[in-house]
């Protein structure tokens, strides 16, 4: 069973931004970006600028990965929600049972399913207000 612990980076429409800006600061390898466009189960009533916003991304700095996400167009970052903490693994079974003891006396953000960029994926606030989003890797 792998383990990681990824920092999670929640942006208000410039994540492609601070993508460039950490490929230049940090070195950083772009692994992989997914927008809102490219996930075959969005709404087609999403417009075109919200089709461009980054829905996943993923940096390798070193032996180190930092993750990204845009919230939709007109969405605020809750107050304590800018960073969060993804916890991958690369078994469903393993990431259901982190984020089913996670939830306990916690709140389900988003509940755990398979996703187009995952085959499980959840994100829950713990009861000490800390938000994890766990994602299982292929």
């Amino acid at each position: 069973m792998t383990v990681k612990l990824t920092p999670y980076l929640n942006m208000e429409g410039n994540a492609r931004e601070a993508i460039r800006f950490y490929e230049q600061a940090l070195d950083a390898e772009v692994l992989s970006i997914i927008t809102y466009g490219d996930m075959p189960e969005m709404p087609n009533t999403y417009t075109d600028a919200l089709n461009q916003l980054v829905a996943h991304a993923k940096l390798r700095i070193g032996e180190a990965e930092l993750m990204f996400s845009d919230a939709p167009i007109g969405t605020s970052i809750p107050k304590g929600k800018q960073v969060t903490i993804c916890i991958s693994t690369n078994s469903v079974e393993t990431s259901k049972r982190f984020y089913e003891a996670l939830e306990q006396e916690g709140q389900v953000n988003m509940p755990f399913e398979e996703a187009p960029f995952s085959p499980g994926f959840g994100d829950v606030t713990d009861k000490f207000g800390v938000t994890f989003q766990i994602y299982t890797e292929v």
